[in-house]
């Protein structure tokens, strides 16, 4: 994934500390602020957590990241995609991408609802393979 092309993209300058928070999310897919400041502050020992705020915020006006609400958890980010499913374990708590098509749900959504759907947060809850085998 090429970050500097992204941010373009999305009309964002491109900074080292940008760059940086693009590459830590997209090796993490998931992952809380407090988790990408320890990260970023190893590659930037400088940076604050108010500046690592105020990129955040950027980048989820430009929608060039999504915020990933959970249920009695902290919020996560990651590299906005294609409307997808969440998948989140209850014991162990692993957090999931699941590509599914969600058009039929969203088209659904929208006709029984008659608003516009422009978002969608799908999180479905469990137990993972490993922890229903335990």
């Amino acid at each position: 994934m090429n970050y500097e092309t992204l941010l373009r993209e999305h009309s964002l300058k491109v900074t080292p500390q940008r760059l940086g928070i693009l590459s830590i999310m997209q090796a993490n897919g998931h992952i809380n602020i407090e988790d990408l400041f320890l990260h970023i502050k190893k590659r930037f020992a400088s940076i604050s957590l108010a500046t690592l705020y105020k990129n955040i915020n950027a980048m989820l006006e430009n929608k060039l990241i999504s915020e990933v609400k959970i249920p009695n958890m902290k919020a996560k980010y990651e590299i906005s995609k294609a409307p997808h499913i969440h998948m989140l374990c209850k014991s162990c708590h692993a957090f999931i991408d699941l590509e599914l098509d969600l058009n039929d749900l969203l088209t659904a959504a929208s006709l029984k609802s008659h608003y516009r759907v422009d978002d969608a947060n799908v999180i479905l809850s469990g137990l993972c393979e490993h922890c229903k085998n335990k």
